[in-house]
């Protein structure tokens, strides 16, 4: 069996962009690993969710252990950096934001637990971060430059099917679902990856019910009447039931692959 290791920049990225394929993995065998690069503190707080005196970074580390819990994750790493806030906000180059860290530095960071993994697949995100935050853009470089440090075999940038994305929208439209508000073209243009750039579609419908749990488990991130978790289980399926990604190093266009593990 094999070390698949998971690099997102906030609690609760790994359960909306990665969750299927780490609790795909655990049941299949293999060794799962989650690092995450900050402790989210500039999150927007769902209300009333907070004890008294309690911090968000504080409790998302606490809920991000419960998600790596449900997802199968043997060990989860925090980087130690703080959160970075939206773009263009003062928070981006705050003292040890981690957009503002040296590439080299957190890398050595992150390649240290590969090494110490011997981590056969590497995730983190495409060269935009899958929508432009300033700390997922961070993860692309720093997993990269990681990757290349410890000479990880497969590495996986997560992302988003823009043209799946415009599907379903279009499909949602026509049913007269949603409330008319999503993205414009400008913004769909900012997000994901087109279809025909991406290597990899892993079908996680089995692993679904774990994922929304993981979800549910970022409770000071995502309430429960959130996009997330208020879809029907059919909308939730057609919507997460697949995760996409890039393979560094392999040409897109064919058929998809249908796993990170070689399959």
């Amino acid at each position: 069996m094999a070390t698949l290791v998971t690099f997102h920049a906030h609690p609760d990225d790994e359960c909306i962009s990665c969750g299927g394929v780490m609790r795909a993995a655990a049941d299949a065998g293999h060794r799962v690993v989650l690092v995450i690069a900050t402790g989210g503190e500039h999150g927007e707080i769902v209300q009333d969710v907070l004890e008294p005196g309690e911090t968000l970074g504080h409790r998302r580390h606490a809920e991000t252990l419960e998600s790596a819990r449900i997802l199968g994750a043997a060990r989860t790493e925090f980087l130690g950096y703080v959160d970075s806030g939206m773009v263009g906000t003062e928070t981006n180059t705050a003292e040890g934001a981690f957009a503002a860290a040296d590439v080299e530095e957190a890398a050595q960071k992150l390649a240290a637990i590969l090494r110490e993994e011997d981590a056969e697949v590497l995730t983190h995100y495409d060269d935009h971060g899958g929508y432009g935050h300033p700390d997922h853009i961070q993860v692309h470089h720093v997993g990269l430059r990681a990757a290349e440090l410890a000479g990880t075999p497969r590495v996986y940038q997560a992302t988003m099917n823009r043209d799946e994305m415009r599907r379903l929208m279009a499909m949602a439209a026509q049913m007269g679902m949603g409330d008319g508000e999503g993205p414009d073209e400008r913004e769909m243009e900012a997000m994901g990856t087109p279809e025909s750039e991406l290597t990899t579609r892993v079908d996680v419908t089995p692993w679904l019910a774990a994922k929304r749990d993981a979800m549910r488990a970022h409770a000071s991130q995502i309430a429960p009447d959130s996009f997330f978790l208020a879809l029907p289980d059919e909308a939730f399926a057609a919507a997460f039931g697949a995760e996409w990604f890039l393979r560094v190093g392999e040409p897109a266009g064919g058929p998809f692959e249908t796993g990170l593990f070689g399959t």
